[in-house]
């Protein structure tokens, strides 16, 4: 069965430098995305909770985007995307958030859980 691709939009008040920091570096990432974040190279360990999971990093534009796919996806052509939008006219800042669900009730899970890191990422910029 194929997954569905669903995308969200997240306005965000900070500078693209700094949220890219936040989406693309273990670091960042351990602030907000997970309770820890390891990388080796392209492989990412992500840590909640005395789980593990691994994302290799597939690409990434410095600045402006990351793009990764969870190892037990391996071989599937769904990933994750994390895309900073800058608004030319306004220059407001969004987060566009790329994902996959197996149906239509995980999509509205994932939603929600996005909304929930989305919303600890705000609080770390400072961004509420």
């Amino acid at each position: 069965m194929s997954k569905i691709k669903y995308e969200m939009e997240f306005p965000i008040q900070a500078s693209p430098s700094l949220l890219y920091q936040y989406i693309s570096t273990p670091s960042g990432l351990s602030e907000w995305f997970a309770d820890n974040v390891n990388s080796r190279g392209e492989i990412f360990t992500f840590i909640w909770e005395g789980s593990e999971e691994q994302a290799k990093l597939l690409s990434k534009k410095s600045g402006e985007r990351i793009k990764m796919r969870w190892l037990a996806d391996e071989g599937e052509s769904y990933f994750f995307e994390m895309r900073i939008q800058v608004d030319e006219i306004t220059k407001d800042v969004s987060l566009m958030v790329t994902d996959f669900a197996e149906d239509e009730e995980d999509i509205e899970e994932g939603k929600m859980l996005w909304d929930n890191m989305i919303t600890d990422l705000k609080h770390v910029l400072g961004s509420v």
